[in-house]
This record gives C-alpha cells, sequence and structure tokens, in this order.
C-alpha cells in the first residue's frame, strides 16, 4: 500500500456521509488539495455540509462527474458507492488510483500513534469523551469520527474530525463493512459486541483480526462477548461486578447527569444512561493508559458537552422532554430507552429503521429487545422503513415489528407516515413525558427532529 504523502489530491464521492466527510477534513487539515461530490449537493438545494465544506477550502459538486478531471490523483469511495457510478466510471477511464474509504483511513492511521475504538455500540461517543480528555489534558490528539462533537460545532465546524499537533490519533473502526481489520492500532478497544450487521460467529471473527492487529487491546469486560478477547486483565475496564483494571461504581442517576467512581475516583457525566457511564470508562481507561490521570479524566468529563444527535436535548414543550438520538440496533435502541426511564415514568419512543435487508437481518432481535424494556407506561412508535435507494427487496415493513410487540403485551403503534407523528400522539403524550426520536442513515433525521419539536 502507498504511502499518504503520494496523494496530493483527492476526491471523495459521497463526501458529505459522515465518515466521508471526516476523512475529507482530515486531509484538508494536512494539507491536501481536496474536493468531492453528493447526491444531496445540487446548485439550488442548500445542505449545510456542503456549505461547512466550502468554507473550509474543499470543493463541492454535484454527483455528475463534472469535478473528476486528470489532475487528481486519487479517488475515495464508500462502500455503497457501486462501480456503475458516473463518476467512478470517469475515474477508471482517465486512469485515477481508487481507494475504499478504510484504505485511506489506514493510510492515516499508519502516520500517528492510533487509538482505534471498536464494538457494536458507544464508539462515536467513546472515540468523543477519549479525544475531549486527551485534548483537555494538553496533549492536542486528532480525531476521526463518525459523529460531530458538540465542542467543535461551537467553532462552526462539522465536528467528525481534527487535525492536532499531538502524536495521538482517535478514530471510530467501524466492522459493519469489515474495514476494521485493516487497522494496526497502538490501542484497540473493544467495547461490546451485539448482532447488528453481522452475526455474532462472524463478528467474533473480524474482532480477533482487530485484537491481533493491535499492540495494546482493552476490552469491557461487562459485555460476556468482549471479555472473551481480554488480553490484560488489569488494562481492561468493567462495571463493578467485574474484575477488570479500571472499575465503575456507586452510579446514581441524578436527572440529566450521571454520578459515578472510577477506582475511587469521583466522577460526573452530564447525560444519562449507564451505557454512558460504560463509554465514559473506557475513554478513562485508555487515557490513564497513555499517561493521562484520572483526576483529570474527571475533570475532562465533567466539561464533555457530547455528540450531535446522541442523546441530544432538543428541549421542553408543554411538559414534554424531545431527545434526538442517532440509536439504530436493537441493544442501542433499549439501551437509550432504558436510560430515559430513569428520569421520566413515560418514554414515548418513536423509531425509524433503516434499509430493508438490515430490518429483516435484526427483526427478532428488534421484538425481543423492544418487547423486554418497554415499561407499561411507555409506547414504542415506529414509521416506515427508510429506503436510500438501489435494488432492495421490500418485503418487510416496520409494522410487522409493530404488530409482534404488541402480541407480546406491549403498547405500540405504527405511523407510516412520519409527518402524521404529532398529530397522533396528541393524547399520548402528557407533560411528564419524554419523547425519544431515534434513527440513523437518513440525513433528514435532524431536521425531522426540529420540527417535531417546533410541532409540539
Amino acid at each position: 500500500m502507498p504511502l499518504l504523502e503520494t496523494y496530493h489530491k483527492l476526491f471523495f464521492i459521497g463526501i458529505a456521509g459522515t465518515g466521508m466527510s471526516a476523512l475529507a477534513q482530515y486531509c484538508k487539515g494536512i494539507g491536501k488539495e481536496v474536493s468531492g461530490s453528493d447526491r444531496y449537493f445540487g446548485a439550488n438545494t442548500p445542505n449545510e455540509t456542503q456549505e461547512q465544506l466550502t468554507a473550509m477550502g474543499i470543493h463541492c459538486f454535484a454527483q455528475d462527474a463534472s469535478g473528476i478531471d486528470a489532475s487528481i490523483n486519487v479517488v475515495v469511495v464508500s462502500t455503497a458507492v457501486e462501480d456503475t457510478n458516473i463518476e467512478y466510471k470517469k475515474a477508471v477511464e482517465l486512469g485515477i488510483v481508487i481507494i475504499k474509504r478504510s484504505e485511506l483511513l489506514t493510510l492515516i492511521s499508519n502516520t500517528k500513534k492510533t487509538i482505534a475504538i471498536g464494538g457494536t455500540s458507544g464508539k462515536s461517543t467513546t472515540t468523543g469523551l477519549l479525544f475531549d480528555i486527551l485534548a483537555f489534558a494538553g496533549l492536542e490528539p486528532s480525531i476521526i469520527s463518525g459523529a460531530g462533537l458538540v465542542r467543535l460545532q461551537e467553532k462552526g465546524l462539522i465536528g467528525n474530525a481534527w487535525v492536532g499537533n499531538g502524536e495521538w490519533l482517535v478514530i471510530e473502526a467501524d466492522e459493519s463493512d469489515g474495514s476494521i481489520v485493516h487497522y494496526k492500532p497502538t490501542i484497540g478497544t473493544l467495547l461490546n459486541i451485539d448482532k447488528d450487521h453481522k452475526e455474532i460467529d462472524e463478528l467474533y471473527s473480524i474482532f480477533n483480526t482487530f485484537k491481533n492487529n493491535s499492540l495494546q487491546f482493552v476490552v469491557n469486560r461487562s459485555n460476556e462477548h468482549a471479555a472473551k478477547f481480554s488480553e490484560n486483565q488489569q488494562q481492561d475496564f468493567g462495571l463493578s461486578n467485574t474484575s477488570a483494571g479500571y472499575i465503575a461504581s456507586n452510579i446514581v442517576a441524578n436527572g440529566f447527569s450521571v454520578n459515578f467512581s472510577i477506582n475511587q475516583t469521583a466522577f460526573v457525566i452530564n447525560t444519562f444512561g449507564v451505557h454512558n457511564v460504560e463509554n465514559a470508562l473506557a475513554a478513562c481507561a485508555i487515557a490513564n493508559l497513555c499517561g493521562v490521570s484520572l483526576e483529570i479524566c474527571a475533570k475532562a468529563v465533567a466539561a464533555y458537552k457530547g455528540i450531535y444527535r446522541r442523546n441530544q436535548i432538543l428541549g421542553t414543550k408543554n411538559g414534554v422532554l424531545v431527545i434526538d438520538d442517532y440509536a439504530h440496533n436493537p441493544a442501542k435502541c433499549a439501551a437509550a430507552i432504558r436510560g430515559l426511564q430513569a428520569i421520566s415514568p413515560q418514554v414515548v419512543a418513536w423509531f425509524q429503521p433503516h434499509g430493508y435487508g438490515p430490518t429483516r437481518f435484526l427483526k427478532n432481535d428488534f421484538i425481543q429487545e423492544f418487547s423486554t424494556v418497554l415499561r407499561p407506561s411507555d409506547c414504542l412508535v415506529m414509521s416506515e422503513i427508510f429506503y436510500a435507494g438501489g435494488t432492495a427487496v421490500k418485503d418487510i415493513s416496520a409494522n410487522d415489528i409493530i404488530k409482534e410487540v404488541v402480541n407480546n403485551g406491549c403498547n405500540a403503534t405504527f405511523i407510516e407516515n412520519r409527518r402524521n407523528l404529532v398529530a397522533q400522539l396528541k393524547n399520548t403524550l402528557n407533560p411528564n413525558s419524554v419523547l425519544l426520536l431515534m434513527g440513523a442513515r437518513d440525513p433528514s433525521l435532524a431536521q425531522f427532529a426540529a420540527d417535531v419539536f417546533a410541532e409540539l
């Protein structure tokens, strides 16, 4: 594989995607000439991501091949870009090198001491927390993440990438496309293993390769599948019922914050849910391995502002608290609901699944998780599956899940068109309710959440 230095002018097909935009920003930050296209970009269509990339000096084009010429020496594609794409075909015709997103991230990670955060759930939050801790400690880290940090967004940035002057790079390592096996990090981290994009046995194989490629490997001993990959108990982390070098205990939910201790050091994080305590615990364990004291970690975690669409509080209106969240697999959805149950007698959870294939694959797991987590006072609402295009077989509906959850004795309803959500929930929501909006992949979800809040 060539060195990163061999590429000077890069073009990204699908640059508005979270993973792609992060790499584009990083490359621009290290002095590369960067441009890209996206199907959501249009001459007369406002797009916030396009505006932010343009403000950074990244040239943006409609996805019509007008931005590709012979001066470009590498085209970067995501796994969603097929070889029938007009821009892909033009790059081939011009003899331009084409590489995948994961290949570019591998090249970048080889230039730094890299910490790769892997696992089914919590990667973005843990990546963001660790970056914030290292930055608070003055280590000037870099980050390439799957979600925007609020602290970086306050600077007018997308927030999912930053080029620091220090030696550490924190990356979110994705197992869904198998790209995690390409990284050779200084520290690899495994947060958990749950069925999501792949079966458990296949995930075991992928994460085993990830472990073997890591100089040091840190795992969550509170997750039964992840614990099996432990190589050094003293550098692992877990809740108080586990044996690990870093233990979180004395966990007390306090409204919109959680108090806890790590190895007798007091912490508070301004979010909710035990799953976020585990994320903070993971970040602190890794930071401590990098030389940051737990006392400094505690100060950084207390100042953590969160990341985009992860337990993001939109506000309270007519007594209803509205939360926007990226949860999209069974374990994440259940964790998001469970975390809010500690602060409200009624959680009304709306969920839009993405993709017919993934929904079909996880149907029974969704039914089981929702049926287990919902209290009698709670309500699950689902709208129809988000369809991003392509040749998917539409042989499943979100209503198939709802029917089974109802059969299991839970309060659940199907609202096919999400535009009718607020109107149909008028008699369900009360001044003590939390309205949780969940979903991923659909770029319009953030605006939808804002519209729901405005309509309440």
